[in-house]
């Protein structure tokens, strides 16, 4: 993909933007740098999904520019501090200004997150790159209608062999989008073989989980790789990330996860490296980690990488329980000096409850566990001091006394 360019702007939306009044809760969130404005926070707003409008608190004080949905219950997504038009050159400027950020990134591969939604300034707009293509999610309805002008900005700055759009994601369906995936410029195969630092994998950019892999455990899983040693478990392999990276330097690596289809990826990717020390296990994490621990085995080096259990905040109670579970089990499993990576992905799990989770596993477990590292994802998936939402992927290295 060639260096990028820019390229002077040619299109120009009117400025004739409707209006939105916030209740006082609304315009606390909106000056405090929150984007999300709830339904139950909206006082009044006239427009159509998808318009942009003007905000302002009950008295009349401008807030900001918004991407507006009535229907969605986050009615507004605040874009825009200055009263200035949300035009071509607007998107233009907040996505150039997205790709110089990861130029300043050194990224030691070539499939990476280019634009991150609420954390780069673009409400609902995610890009991630896979070598010469590109893969947009859109969650809003006011991207969706200005989606010429991201490609237009896109195209003139990476000249993308191809641009592909996963509108498969839950956010489209809470915005009234259609849903589907199809090519919006150039030609996108069904796969590519990327490279992240020293290992290459395959990623399936039309049907693979998320855009195709989880760019943001990218520096987490280099980090495993440089932790890991002996005899590991991978758990909640999926595709074989964090074991493809641990199998360098591992004596053996074993893949667990319960999707036959997710190990046969796993399979091909270590194939693809040329790693014949990982074995792959079709299993109940749960159920392997039980049986595992009552039987006394131990492992040097245990990976727990396990989807949301919390999606939402009600499921945060069963959710904790399952991962301690889980994470008492691999403690029981460890070896004296072995090394646990554990992960959540779970936003309504901040840090502290997940410590707290940890700190009650390790009690049961009769483990002193020493914490070596606290990760979050990776520097091309920021976090917003402003948005906790953006926090919401955790990574803590531990080891056994």
């Amino acid at each position: 993909m060639p260096g990028r360019r820019v390229r002077g702007v040619t299109h120009e939306l009117e400025d004739r933007a409707p209006e939105a009044v916030v209740t006082k809760r609304g315009a606390a969130r909106a000056r405090s740098r929150q984007p999300w404005i709830y339904r139950s926070d909206i006082a009044e707003a006239g427009g159509e999904p998808g318009d942009i409008v003007r905000v302002r608190d009950n008295r009349g004080a401008f807030l900001g520019r918004a991407f507006l949905n009535p229907n969605s219950e986050i009615t507004l997504r605040i874009a825009e501090h200055q009263d200035i038009p949300l035009n071509a050159a607007w998107f233009r400027d907040r996505i150039e200004k997205a790709l110089a950020y990861r130029d300043t990134l050194e990224i030691d591969a070539n499939a990476y997150r280019l634009l991150h939604a609420e954390a780069d300034g673009v409400p609902g707009l995610i890009v991630d790159r896979y070598g010469d293509y590109l893969v947009l999610q859109v969650g809003s309805a006011a991207v969706e209608r200005r989606l010429d002008w991201v490609l237009a900005a896109l195209q003139d700055s990476l000249s993308p062999i191809g641009i592909l759009l996963r509108g498969d994601s839950p956010s489209r369906k809470r915005e009234g989008l259609e849903t589907g995936v199809r090519v919006l410029r150039g030609e996108v195969p069904e796969s590519v073989v990327v490279r992240e630092g020293p290992v290459r994998y395959r990623a399936y950019l039309h049907s693979g989980q998320k855009t195709g892999g989880f760019l943001d455990q990218r520096e987490n899983h280099l980090a495993a790789g440089r932790y890991a040693r002996g005899r590991v478990l991978d758990v909640f392999s999926y595709a074989g990330g964090f074991g493809l990276h641990v199998a360098r330097d591992a004596a053996s690596v074993e893949c667990v996860d319960a999707s036959g289809p997710a190990l046969e990826l796993a399979r091909g990717n270590a194939e693809l490296n040329g790693l014949a020390n990982v074995t792959f296990t079709r299993s109940d994490a749960f159920d392997l980690l039980r049986k595992r621990s009552d039987a006394g085995e131990r492992y040097d080096t245990i990976v727990l990488d396990p989807p949301a259990f919390a999606k939402a905040k009600r499921d945060l109670p069963k959710a904790r329980r399952a991962y301690k579970e889980i994470n008492l089990r691999a403690m029981k499993l460890l070896a004296p000096g072995g090394v646990l990576v554990t992960c959540s992905c779970s936003f309504h799990l901040s840090r502290e409850p997940m410590q707290e989770t940890l700190r009650h596993a390790a009690s049961d477990a009769a483990r002193t566990m020493r914490v070596l590292d606290w990760r979050g994802g990776a520097a091309d998936h920021p976090e917003l001091l402003n948005v906790p939402e953006t926090a919401y992927l955790k990574c803590v290295v531990l080891q056994a006394g």
